[in-house]
């Protein structure tokens, strides 16, 4: 059997930090994974900015409450789930995406978890492991299943590249220019072929 693994901001819902800067009026949480690299630098510096503007998790999960799914996404994780086992590969956390995991019918998910104290401001982040994407290609991987890995950022490339076969999916040019050997695209209809030519099974869609 085939795995599918997917990031979820970018890919299947909005980014939910750009979002919430956008409500927010702060511009320097538009910051994402796309732009930094080195998780552990952006979520630091995330985090100084929440505790220097007072807001917390209370605030970021009103804003969520508000968000839906991108366009088409909820349709393409139903196809995905008819033809391949569906694993989503996150750096968001638990208590931000279940509302957004229930618009999509609850995928399973692997990502983070915040640690706040009793007035939701947000001390620290645990991360489910080192290098989590690339992490659990392996574990896959070790189990003898083949994987088909789509991401945006950075931070998904050695998903990616440890995959069987790796597609960037609505990624940014500079992602795209600096990992020319990953095909691109931008369409879900168009990622669902990238699926179809990568899997070694005789699919359609």
């Amino acid at each position: 059997m085939e795995i599918a693994c997917l990031d979820l901001e970018g890919v299947l819902i909005p980014e939910i930090w750009i979002a919430f800067a956008e409500k927010t009026g702060i511009e320097a949480l538009k910051r994402t994974t796309r732009d930094e690299p080195d998780y552990d630098v952006l979520m630091r510096y995330r985090l100084d900015i929440l505790e220097k503007n007072g807001l917390g998790l209370n605030e970021i999960q009103e804003v969520i409450a508000t968000l839906s799914p991108l366009d088409g996404a909820r349709d393409f994780v139903d196809w995905l789930r008819e033809r391949f086992q569906v694993v989503i590969l996150s750096d968001t956390f638990y208590e931000f995406a279940q509302p957004l995991m229930r618009q999509l019918g609850f995928p399973t998910l692997l990502c983070h978890k915040l640690e706040t104290d009793g007035n939701g401001r947000v001390t620290n982040y645990r991360l489910r492991q080192a290098n989590p994407k690339r992490q659990a290609i392996v574990g896959f991987k070790s189990m003898y299943y083949r994987t088909i890995a789509a991401g945006d950022s950075y931070n998904d490339t050695t998903m990616l590249a440890e995959a069987d076969a790796g597609i960037l999916f609505h990624a940014p040019q500079n992602v795209i220019d600096e990992f020319p050997q990953f095909p691109a695209v931008h369409t879900f209809e168009d990622l669902k072929k990238e699926f179809i030519k990568a899997s070694q099974r005789d699919l359609t869609l």
